[in-house]
């Protein structure tokens, strides 16, 4: 199924839209694998409307929002901004901090889509490779990203509510 999902950079006037599809997305991706109490946690300290407006409004960070064809409410999201990973920067380094889509788009193209604009995005600030981190058990998100040309790069400790969890960090060098 193939559906005209809208892709459009966000400014800091879509931040509520943004923050809400973050944690909606958030939620459904991790309901079941992290505690509650921490998802609540972790949206509500890392994906807040003052969080995307600051986002939006910062020249080294774009927010992408993806709209239904039909009364253009936000169903993803992407977001690429100066990294903030423990491994060793190189000149040209961007994070794809966020890429997150509901379910209702599964299956659709959209997260190709997403990443495809993250990189055109990340090209046109002048970024030479890109990289993001995943919850290292998440099987389907890494399978995604090794398609799409990711490599491993090192690991973290990445922080959700109370409690800590493994991830991955990947790199994708990009055509210039």
């Amino acid at each position: 199924m193939s559906t005209a999902w809208r892709l459009r950079r966000a400014t800091a006037a879509d931040a509520p839209a943004a923050a809400m599809v973050a944690a909606a997305s958030f939620l459904e991706t991790f309901a079941g694998i992290l505690p509650g109490e921490d998802i609540v946690a972790h949206c509500t300290r890392n994906s807040s409307a003052a969080k995307f407006a600051g986002w939006a409004d910062d020249p080294a960070s774009v927010v992408t929002l993806a709209e239904h064809p039909d009364g253009a409410a936000p169903v993803g999201y992407t977001l690429l901004t100066t990294p903030d990973l423990p491994i060793t920067p190189e000149h040209g380094d961007i994070e794809l901090r966020r890429i997150y889509a509901l379910s209702l788009t599964r299956g659709t193209g959209l997260g190709n889509r997403l990443m495809a604009q993250a990189i055109a995005d990340a090209q046109s600030l002048g970024a030479r490779r890109l990289l993001l981190g995943v919850l290292g058990t998440n099987h389907v998100a890494r399978a995604f990203y090794e398609r799409e040309g990711f490599t491993l790069a090192g690991t973290r400790r990445f922080n959700v509510g109370a409690g800590w969890y493994d991830d991955v960090i990947y790199a994708r060098n990009l055509p210039r």
